[in-house]
């Protein structure tokens, strides 16, 4: 795992439009490469398993609801342990990398990658890391980590300088763009039920604070710079949630049918309401911002303005002006609270699935992959896939519309814009 450079597309096709999309090996570079006998056999964790290794011709679809004379499509590799192995447990030498922004779980990959190589391949050469009994109960990356800035060059010089064969790079987009540059198959990324999990106590204070005052609201920025999945699966737990913006679907603050209408309606209704946003809704309405609109960050992201902040002067302003009502509102910001939190208890065992399949795939001689659940089951993913879209929440599908049912909130579209959204974004399965 780690290869870098332009890795051509591996694809193999069979019958009935079956296509497999496969990952590098080894043996695409070094042919006649010997190969050892699995440890794992002689593992006795594993001595009770009906079936030790992954059958070499398993993949997985990358799409489950087909119609009857539908091409059988993409497939993945099944990831796993394979009976036979191409590396030698005292010739491996092993580093991991973080870099990207923070999220939950990232002590825990590195820990169970760790033991991973050491409890199931004997592997005791990693770079730089000696105990990590307890990280996983610690927030953040006990490695360090930057944004932007590498060089690949000098990356790969000092890989080949230290006899590195074997490179884990961990994080979302921002880390795979220093490994090649995750892509829409996966069902998730690590760390997102704990971020979910931990958004509900800040749209659980943004209720209480706005429940205990006349016509208060309560606004709760998320995460979610292209995506949200973080606000609409928050929402969804929460259910005190009255109005939920994400980047996909647009929205507008005067007249009829919008922002301020639906608060005035809703606050002569309740009294009170929550407000989640995410952070890269309504960007278009932030025109006295546009002249950075187009700025980035180190990782090579748009500078994005501070949309929860906007939206509650916004607010503010609009029911001060129009003397219609006082309003009461608080905003609150839990982006880093979220980022710096341990993993709970799914995303640890997830986080578990992840790093022992990226190391059953490394020491099978696959290279250039990512790893990750498609549709349920643990795929490797080649590095040419990802990135090529983000993932994002499809508004014309059923997730959309339980939100919107769940918030009682309009969809903010005309006939026409909705219209249009049906043409260009068609349903996916899609989930993390």
């Amino acid at each position: 795992m780690g290869h870098s450079g332009n890795l051509q597309l591996k694809v193999v096709n069979g019958d009935a439009g079956y296509v497999l999309e496969d990952v590098p090996h080894l043996t695409d570079y070094i042919p006649d490469l010997p190969t050892y006998p699995n440890p794992l056999q002689f593992n006795a964790a594993y001595s009770v398993v009906k079936q030790y290794f992954v059958n070499v011709d398993d993949t997985v679809s990358q799409k489950i609801v087909v119609h009857k004379d539908s091409p059988r499509g993409t497939h993945f590799r099944r990831a796993g342990p394979r009976q036979k192995v191409y590396f030698v447990s005292d010739e491996v030498h092993a580093c991991i990398v973080t870099c990207g922004g923070l999220c939950p779980g990232l002590n825990t990959v590195i820990r169970e990658i760790v033991c991973g190589l050491y409890h199931m391949y004997g592997v005791s050469k990693i770079l730089g890391i000696d105990v990590v009994n307890d990280i996983h109960k610690r927030g953040g990356t006990i490695l360090g980590t930057s944004r932007g800035g590498h060089d690949t060059s000098k990356i790969v010089d000092s890989i080949q300088d230290r006899g590195i064969n074997q490179v884990y790079i961990i994080g979302g987009d921002g880390t795979q763009k220093g490994a090649a540059v995750i892509y829409e198959v996966i069902d998730k990324s690590f760390g997102f039920d704990t971020a979910v999990e931990e958004a509900q106590r800040a749209i659980n204070a943004a209720h209480v604070e706005a429940e205990s005052i006349e016509n208060g609201i309560g606004v709760v920025k998320l995460m979610g710079r292209y995506c949200g999945f973080i606000a609409m699966y928050a929402t969804l737990g929460s259910r005190d949630v009255d109005c939920c913006l994400i980047p996909e679907s647009p929205f507008y603050l005067e007249g009829e049918g919008g922002l301020y209408e639906f608060i005035e309606k809703r606050l002569k209704e309740n009294g009170h309401m929550v407000i989640v946003i995410a952070e890269g809704a309504g960007q278009d309405l932030l025109a006295e911002s546009l002249q950075s609109m187009n700025q980035q960050d180190a990782s090579g992201n748009k500078l994005l303005q501070d949309v929860g902040l906007w939206i509650s002067h916004k607010i503010k302003d609009h029911f001060a002006r129009l003397h219609k009502m006082a309003i009461n509102l608080k905003y609150i910001d839990p982006t880093y609270m979220i980022r710096a939190i341990p993993s709970n208890a799914s995303d640890n065992v997830y986080c578990t699935l992840l790093a022992q399949s990226a190391v059953h795939g490394a020491v099978a001689g696959y290279t250039g992959f990512t790893v990750g659940p498609v549709n349920g089951r643990h795929a490797y993913i080649p590095f040419n896939r990802i990135n090529e879209r983000q993932n994002q929440v499809v508004i014309t599908d059923r997730m959309w519309a339980r939100v919107l049912s769940s918030t009682n909130q309009p969809s903010f579209l005309s006939a026409n814009e909705l219209a249009k959204f049906k043409r260009e974004k068609p349903s996916c399965p899609v989930v993390g």
